[in-house]
């Protein structure tokens, strides 16, 4: 399954110990996203000059990537308390009521899965984010009455994998919206590096980019993959890991050199062995594969799409030259594309 990946991005149970040790408490700790980082130092600076709430922000992007962390900066930039929850969560109109009610002037309150909130608690949010006030109904039938409760002004930030799943009139009330981008191999080792003296490891330059080059441009990847090369360094070695054993760990890990494991490879030598390169339909993909299409479609395509490996075409998936290459497959069908030539539908 999905969550048993070691590579995956999404949150597992034992990536919370890491995560909640390992987070920079400030934009200067933080590596990476830089233009997004650049402009919420602006947005912030002039709210606490006008000293209002900041408007109400929307971070999206993949799993991994620090969304959470980037809404504790938030919040520590501003000087604010923040209260933190999840869509699936908020499950009635008296759960949001009393967590709105109960914040403080220019409070943050973060919302993660914010694309999960259902109508309901959505209506209710629009004029609490508007407004700052809560509408409600006293009573029933002829009789009944319409009253605003006044609320604290405050901060909405909201943390989404999904931004195309937002409503529209959602959307359209935050007024920052941010991108998180993947991360390139030199600011993943910066975060590598920094974790290490965190957890008073030593690890090699060279250690550290290595690692990078397997973490799939994520954070959360590479802190999971530093823990466990970690390990092996204080069994098969003095503690220190050095480049030799940063490979042989990743190695038994089985995580190739674009970061890819069994589960990535199986999708790929399938599409390539047992359908010619494609195109092949996603529902067929999927079961000869054995795994959900749904979970192909939002976990493992991402990232083979990031990185050149496979295409999506109106007729099915196909495995591009990259992939081939790297799979050390020869190449049969002379018309097959390379990374350049992708087509998505």
């Amino acid at each position: 399954m999905e969550n048993n990946r070691f590579v995956s991005s999404t949150k597992i149970l034992s990536d919370l110990e890491i995560e909640n040790g390992l987070r920079p408490s400030s934009m200067v700790e933080y590596v990476g996203q830089e233009k997004v980082k650049k402009n919420l130092e602006v947005y912030i600076k002039a709210a606490k000059s006008r000293k209002e709430s900041l408007d109400h922000v929307l971070l999206y992007g993949p799993p991994g990537l620090g969304k959470t962390t980037l809404s504790h900066i938030i919040a520590n930039e501003l000087g604010s308390q923040i209260k933190v929850t999840s869509g699936p969560v908020i499950e009635h109109a008296a759960d949001l009521a009393a967590i709105l009610t109960n914040l403080n002037k220019n409070d943050v309150l973060f919302i993660d899965e914010v694309h999960s909130l259902n109508k309901t608690i959505e209506e209710i949010l629009y004029p609490a984010m508007e407004d700052f006030a809560l509408d409600f109904i006293v009573g029933k039938g002829p009789s009944a009455k319409s009253m605003r409760l006044k609320i604290q002004p405050f901060t909405l930030i909201g943390a989404t994998t999904r931004a195309g799943m937002l409503t529209n009139p959602l959307r359209d009330r935050f007024g920052v919206i941010c991108r998180l981008e993947l991360y390139n191999e030199e600011e993943l080792r910066q975060i590598i590096e920094r974790s290490a003296r965190i957890l008073s490891t030593k690890l090699t330059t060279e250690a550290g980019l290595e690692i990078a080059k397997r973490s799939r441009g994520t954070p959360r990847v590479a802190n999971r993959i530093l823990k466990r090369v970690r390990d092996f360094a204080e069994v098969y070695g003095n503690g220190e890991i050095d480049n030799n054993i940063a490979k042989n760990a990743l190695d038994m890990l089985e995580i190739d050199k674009q970061g890819l494991d069994n589960t990535d490879r199986k999708i790929l030598t399938s599409l390539i062995k047992n359908f010619g390169g494609g195109p092949v339909g996603l529902d067929t993909l999927a079961a000869i594969t054995g795994e959900d299409a749904v979970t192909i479609e939002d976990v493992y395509e991402p990232y083979l799409l990031q990185i050149g490996f496979i295409a999506r075409t109106p007729r099915g998936r196909i495995a591009l030259k990259s992939a081939y290459e790297h799979l050390g497959i020869a190449i049969t069908n002379q018309t097959i594309p390379n990374m350049f030539d992708n087509i998505t539908d």
